[in-house]
């Protein structure tokens, strides 16, 4: 039986005799008042049990009325045990990141190069609170979320709309008449508040999970979970601190902010503008205490030039935006007693020393364990299990140890030994000369280094196998299932559904794993693991030469001929062909199918026209982005590089091109190209396509027919 509801409300009479479509219309718009009001406002006006009985009411009409299905009602943010796949989507505007700053100093130092960039003109400084969570960009149409996407990689991100729709502080439609426009996007922080991430890990200890190391990583986690259930579960919030669009009026950043505000969003309190040095200093010194107060996480200040006009007029340098910058807090710290120093073993089989220390608070969280980084670490402080040792968050993320205080040492402290054998498999660890690390060579043998390879394999940038994880492949690997890379294209349906999963996953992993067979023979190269091998290195290898079987059996003094290769990673690729279990793995790969060979189109290319060249990117472009053109670069035999030297081979300008860069160009007497003899002198007419604009420093983007116009960027 349904309770009735309490002190009903003065519509309640006319509810009784409306129809189902617009009981569900009124209830949809009374949920998502009675939501701001109580996770954004936090000025509740009805009871938790009122809620209740509206929300159930309106979920009892939807599900008599399937037909009236809406992605942004209120009962939508209970979530949903559905799997979904993130879609990778583009960002309309790139998500970049701001330049830090650690002192009053170089604060003061920014502030005077904004003065001398506006010439003279007076300007203000909005300063911010710098939450630490997870981007995000939501994109409104006609008032209602219809998409949330993760920064990602800033040019593109994942598709979260169905998890963020969970956060109730996150509003799903806007109110009528409050002046938004028809189309915008607001960017901000997704966040754990303090109190749910404590309940969460007491919640993970009590089952014998392993909790969360802090907030960000638990926000970042729970926002890519595949159940919304557990999205809705986890109490996450959000802060708002960008907006951006064609609508947007007000020319003042802290302004729209204070207009996204009466839309509805959360935005935080900690902002104010200011007009002085010393009123940032001021307001610096106020969050540094105060931040500890609140209930989610902050690691700094943000401050930008308030005036968009200006932000516009100063421009961008090559890595960062001269209108604003990050002034990080300094790490909290605090002393307690090191009880004894313990080793992990990586995916590379490097060896980690770990503090493991009685528990302290520090920077809000229950901290037990630091990382020691190497035996040079350990030795450059004396170590002792037993000392009592300083402590802080590098980044307010990482606890590491900064410091012993020798005046409380006693007898009963040990001096700690690095030790001399794998904790994991025993084999005598080694550490090559000119390296701080220490390793276990037993790469074949060894548990963590065969899981830590096979989730490197899987990995998105690599094989791209999206459909396993971590603890997917743990489980295998200790079943008996998968000993290596090889294995996983050995796995079938029925073997993983002897674990319960269900057979539409299963089916779904084993399709996984054989589209992955299609993935281009660089990465191929890269999700072999080969120590230092990354992306671009692998890139230049395959590139180099061409097949498995030469690059297989290729000598060091033929890897160091390769431009960007040289003497430790020739040795490394050479050691790792050498290996018996991995020449093993390779030929079964070969025998499964993987591209092991470049295309004819890549070989034809990698070799060409720019072969051996270094070319040098410079200005804004029309037919194709500055990475196309990188990408163009490395597939015709070039590589692209960042600054000019003697060595350089030429340079592709664009419009706007670095004075700073024109003048060494001209002094050194390198080559400069533009756009149109760019593409007619050194690649093919199937190359020369028309691109998207792309967006340049100075907040202006490059059309196809050489006009500009303005867009926005949001940084952090």
């Amino acid at each position: 039986m349904q309770t009735e509801i309490i002190n009903p409300p003065l519509w309640w009479g006319l509810y009784k005799i409306m129809s189902d479509e617009e009981k569900i219309h009124l209830l949809r718009q009374q949920l998502h008042e009675h939501n701001h009001r109580y996770y954004v406002l936090n000025q509740p006006i009805i009871s938790d049990q009122e809620f209740d009985f509206m929300m159930h009411e309106l979920q009892e009409l939807e599900a008599r009325h399937p037909e009236l299905y809406d992605a942004n009602s209120p009962t939508m943010r209970v979530g949903s045990d559905i799997t979904k796949e993130f879609r990778q989507i583009p960002h309309r505007y790139p998500m970049l990141s701001l330049a830090n700053t650690y002192s009053e100093a170089e604060v003061a130092e920014w502030y005077g190069q904004v003065s001398r960039g506006l010439e003279g003109e007076e300007f203000s400084i909005c300063c911010e609170m710098k939450y630490d969570g997870l981007s995000i960009s939501l994109t409104y149409e006609q008032g209602r979320l219809v998409q949330a996407v993760t920064r990602g990689d800033g040019v593109q991100g994942d598709d979260v709309t169905v998890n963020v729709r969970t956060i109730r502080s996150i509003p799903l439609v806007l109110q009528p008449g409050l002046g938004w426009p028809e189309k915008f996007e607001i960017r901000g922080e997704i966040l754990m508040p303090w109190q749910s991430f404590n309940r969460l890990n007491e919640e993970r200890e009590e089952i014998g999970e392993t909790p969360f190391a802090n907030p960000r990583n638990a926000a970042s986690g729970t926002l890519k979970s595949q159940d919304s259930r557990v999205v809705a579960e986890r109490g996450l919030d959000a802060y708002l601190y960008y907006v951006l669009g064609d609508g947007i009026q007000a020319d003042g950043h802290y302004e729209s902010l204070e207009a996204a505000r009466s839309w509805g969003f959360k935005i935080s309190e900690g902002m104010k503008v200011v007009s002085s040095l010393q009123d940032v200093y001021d307001f610096i010194a106020y969050w540094d205490t105060e931040r500890r107060r609140l209930p989610v996480a902050t690691d700094g200040i943000v401050l930008k030039v308030n005036s968009q006009r200006q932000q516009r007029h100063l421009g961008f340098t090559a890595k960062s935006p001269r209108w604003a910058i990050a002034y990080k807090f300094k790490a909290e710290r605090v002393c307690t007693r090191l009880l004894e120093v313990t080793y992990q073993v990586g995916r590379t089989g490097a060896v980690t020393p770990v503090a493991n220390m009685e528990t302290v608070q520090l920077a809000g969280t229950k901290v037990h364990r630091a990382t020691l980084n190497n035996e040079d670490f350990i030795r450059s402080f004396n170590l002792h299990e037993g000392d009592w040792v300083y402590v802080e968050k590098g980044g307010e993320i990482i606890p590491k140890i900064v410091g012993v205080d020798l005046s409380r040492r006693d007898d009963t402290a040990r001096e700690v030994s690095f030790i001399t054998h794998c904790p994991e498999c025993g084999a005598l660890l080694r550490r090559m000369d000119g390296e701080a690390v220490t390793y276990c060579p037993n790469d074949a043998g060894c548990p963590p280094q065969i899981k830590g390879r096979i989730e490197h394999f899987i990995a998105r940038k690599a094989m791209d196998i999206d459909s396993l994880g971590p603890e997917t492949v743990d489980q295998y690997f200790e079943k008996g299932y998968i000993r290596n890379v090889a294995d996983l294209y050995t796995l079938t349906v029925e073997q993983i559904n002897c674990f319960g999963t269900r057979e539409k996953s299963a089916r779904k992993i084993v399709s996984a794993i054989e589209a992955s067979k299609g993935v281009p023979f660089e990465r191929v190269v890269f999700a072999l693991g080969i120590r230092m091998v990354g992306e671009t290195t692998a890139k230049l290898l395959a590139r180099h030469f061409h097949d498995i079987e030469t690059l297989r059996h290729a000598t060091v003094e033929q890897l160091t001929e390769v431009d960007g290769i040289g003497g430790v990673i020739a040795v490394n690729v050479v050691n790792y062909f050498k290996e018996p279990a991995n020449s093993e793995i390779v030929d079964r790969l070969i025998s499964y199918g993987l591209q092991m060979s470049l295309t004819d189109e890549q070989r034809q290319k990698s070799g060409s026209s720019l072969d051996g060249m270094s070319v040098v990117i410079s200005g804004v472009f029309a037919r194709h982005s500055r990475d196309e053109y990188k990408q163009l670069i490395e597939q015709h035999g070039g590589r692209n590089v960042s600054s000019i030297s003697s060595k350089t081979s030429m340079v592709l300008a664009g419009d706007n091109m670095g004075p700073a860069k024109l003048q060494k160009a001209q002094k050194l007497g390198v080559r400069i190209v533009n756009e149109d003899e760019f593409i007619e002198e050194f690649l093919s007419e199937s190359d020369a396509v028309q691109s998207e604009p792309e967006v340049r420093g100075d907040g202006a983007a490059a059309t196809s027919d050489g006009k500009t116009g303005t867009v926005q960027l949001e940084l952090f």
